[in-house]
């Protein structure tokens, strides 16, 4: 579905992304992990089209990052770390406005937006502005916003930060049940969080992977050692 090939991206001297290689299965939750600074972002930057690599390149479906950057573009929804949203607007207006932007069919889009609105519980906010909202329904309307339109892969950086262990179990669910139908790639620092939700996790340590893991694997490696144990050791050169 997704294939990373020798992705490399500089900026000046400094090297964020390493020469960096893996595959994302069609269906597949992928944890995408790492400490501050490693190089996850700057990936994510890339995929979506915010960033050119320096060189290397990213293959989605038959789709090459270089030559078929719009082609790409459709196929994702991309929710950065802090969800961009018009803090002016109507919920549900702004939601119409994202699916005009996506285009939607106008036949189409009440319905869509109904569908969305419920599997992100946002029925009950629609009325309001983006600003009166708490922040965990701020980033479910960022998650609505990256499902518009439906698209096959969704890209999530950090869904969950600066939310409060209710907003964190609300928006896991959720990936959860997108990831039944979806391709899904998330960051997190909460690596309890990614045990919990991923069939796979990558570890990213300056600019390279350190890790590739299913999460049977993962499991196996710590029937003796914690995530978190595990986790330090391979971002401090341990592995």
């Amino acid at each position: 579905m997704i294939k990373f090939e020798n992705l490399t991206k500089y900026y000046g001297e400094l090297c964020a992304v390493d020469n960096v290689s893996f595959e994302v299965k069609k269906g597949e939750i992928l944890g995408f992990l790492g400490p501050n600074g490693a190089g996850k972002t700057t990936t994510y930057r890339i995929l979506t089209g915010y960033l050119q690599a320096t060189s290397g390149t990213i293959k989605v479906k038959d789709y090459d990052i270089h030559e078929h950057q719009l082609e790409i573009k459709k196929l994702i929804g991309y929710l950065p770390e802090s969800a961009p949203i018009y803090h002016d607007m109507l919920v549900y207006d702004y939601l119409n406005y994202v699916a005009d932007i996506r285009g939607v069919p106008a036949d189409k889009k009440l319905d869509h937006i109904k569908e969305l609105a419920n599997l992100c519980s946002l029925n009950e906010v629609m009325h309001m502005t983006v600003s009166e909202l708490s922040k965990g329904y701020r980033q479910r309307v960022g998650i609505a916003h990256a499902l518009m339109g439906d698209p096959e892969i969704l890209v999530l950086d950090e869904p969950t930060v600066g939310l409060d262990p209710n907003q964190i179990a609300d928006t896991r669910e959720i990936i959860k049940r997108i990831g039944k139908e979806k391709t899904i790639i998330f960051s997190t620092h909460i690596l309890s969080e990614a045990e919990a939700t991923c069939d796979r996790i990558i570890i990213i340590d300056k600019g390279k992977v350190a890790a590739d893991y299913t999460i049977e694997e993962l499991r196996e490696l710590t029937k003796n050692q914690s995530f978190e144990k595990l986790f330090r050791k391979i971002t401090r050169g341990g592995h």
